[in-house]
């Protein structure tokens, strides 16, 4: 098996993140289910220098965050120096900002926009990677606003980082969704979907209904980095909801 590929999304430990004294106890949980590294979202703390000091008397890897478009676009300095702080590659955008309305003409200006920002972090060693919902699975005649953000985007300057639960809750494949990004994902989420009262929900990895041999055979072939377990919503404990996660993932990877 090999864990230093899985990481945590802390969003899904959100609740427990409020303080730094709750960070710490977090982290140091995290550590002790077997994570080796940890995507940062969600931290009412956001001070680089002290997660940078947590993660290396741990052990963790900050593989990933979350941030604001907004601080991307407009703090680009002290976002990079925060990203080189902590020793992480990926900068992520959680969703298109709401300030982008949802049509055609909007994706096509965020897509614009953000190929911009990922220039700017590109010349100093980091990638901007974009986290999908189920909303860019909304059609524009015969295409997709994922496919406008995908097509529309300089592929040098955005990522793409596939969340598997939001491809399936948006009607479309995750294993096919993986390969159309291919050469253009390094990070990706991973998050089941099970039917509960015949209504998707949110699992555990491995306590739902998706294809993970196949999901995961095909981040392979595509040479994905780091495989990222989030749980929006967990129906029990979400520490427990990544140790289950992680434990059915070992048996592949």
């Amino acid at each position: 098996m090999n864990n230093n590929v899985i990481a945590a999304q802390l969003f899904t430990l959100r609740d427990h993140l409020r303080t730094p004294a709750e960070i710490e106890k977090t982290f140091e949980r995290v550590k002790d289910l077997g994570y080796k590294a940890v995507q940062v979202s969600g931290l009412g703390v956001t001070d680089p220098v002290f997660i940078r000091d947590l993660t290396s008397r741990l052990g963790l890897k900050v593989c990933a965050t979350h941030y604001p478009f907004e601080r991307l676009r407009n703090e680009t300095d002290a976002v990079i120096g925060e990203h080189g702080t902590m020793a992480c590659e990926f900068a992520g955008i959680g969703s298109m900002p709401a300030e982008y309305p949802r049509t055609k003409d909007g994706y096509l200006s965020f897509a614009r926009d953000a190929s911009a920002v990922g220039k700017k972090l590109s010349a100093h060693g980091l990638k901007l990677i974009y986290h999908n919902h189920s909303f860019e699975f909304q059609k524009y005649g015969d295409t997709t606003a994922l496919d406008i953000l995908i097509n529309e985007s300089d592929p040098e300057y955005l990522g793409f980082e596939i969340d598997t639960y939001w491809v399936q809750a948006g009607g479309g494949s995750p294993v096919q969704w993986l390969k159309k990004v291919a050469g253009r994902i390094d990070v990706v989420h991973f998050k089941d979907m099970a039917l509960v009262e015949e209504k998707q929900e949110m699992a555990a990895v491995g306590e739902g209904n998706l294809d993970w041999p196949s999901i995961i055979k095909v981040c392979r072939e595509i040479n994905v980095k780091w495989y990222a377990v989030e749980q929006d919503v967990c129906p029990r404990d979400p520490f427990d909801c990544l140790a289950s996660s992680l434990k059915y993932l070992q048996q592949y990877i």
